[in-house]
């Protein structure tokens, strides 16, 4: 975790609130952890007097000893292959596939927006995790049609429609990537297969309308302008 978090990566797997806090518990579980290899011994001579008087005791040590120094080893060749060999990364497309995209929004809108709180909206920065959210409060069509979006994130297939409809998808962290939630905004473009890839970033500029497919769940999708290939995100997430 240390590791992590001097590296910058630490948020891969954690939301940015808590880095700090986790790093501060870090730190005091190695000191406690280094303190016990100094106590390790005083405790094991004090201990094992009475086993030093048998003719097995010296053999008992060297075993203990042994074991000890193995399972260290093992410790640290794990550290090693999961730190230099397996870096760390964010979650990806086959997260997305096991969680479903959007499964974490709710079917009926919530919260209703009014046309007021809509004219002082910018949406020029929204990411995908803004637009799923007003979306599903049931915005009206005239918002949609005078603010246009302009999102990037990693393509993932509509299971429902897959030939003419993909999703731009980020995953959103409440607390840890054990509670990431991918969110995915509908683009309809018939045989993107020809130009796309599931799992690359795309940046989707276009308008939103009623979704055109006729086997898609989404209520509306983005019918696009332009459709570009886009460097990963320096942060994956959406918070």
């Amino acid at each position: 975790m240390l590791w992590l978090g001097l590296t910058g990566k630490l948020e891969l797997y954690i939301h940015p609130r808590y880095v700090v806090f986790t790093v501060v518990m870090a730190v005091i579980g190695l000191v406690f952890t280094l303190a016990s290899f100094f106590m390790a011994p005083q405790w094991r001579d004090k201990h094992t007097h009475d086993e030093d008087a048998a003719p097995t005791g010296r053999a008992r040590r060297l075993a203990k000893a042994t074991g000890l120094q193995l399972s260290a080893a093992a410790i640290i060749v794990a550290a090693i292959f999961a730190m230099l060999v397996l870096p760390p990364a964010p979650l990806s497309l086959s997260a997305a596939e096991q969680r479903s995209v959007n499964s974490s929004v709710g079917s009926a809108p919530v919260a209703p927006i009014s046309d007021e709180q809509l004219a002082s909206i910018d949406t020029s920065t929204f990411t995908v995790k803004e637009w799923t959210t007003y979306l599903n409060m049931g915005v009206s069509a005239e918002f949609l049609a005078e603010n246009p979006v302009d999102v990037t994130g990693f393509v993932s297939a509509d299971t429902n429609d897959p030939d003419n409809v993909f999703f731009v998808t980020r995953f959103s962290i409440t607390c840890c990537a054990v509670d990431a939630s991918p969110l995915g905004l509908a683009v309809y473009h018939p045989n993107w297969q020809n130009e796309l890839t599931e799992g690359k970033w795309v940046r989707v500029r276009g308008g939103i309308v009623p979704n055109p497919s006729a086997f898609s769940t989404e209520t509306y999708a983005v019918v696009p302008t332009d459709v570009e290939p886009a460097d990963d995100a320096t942060e994956p997430y959406v918070f």
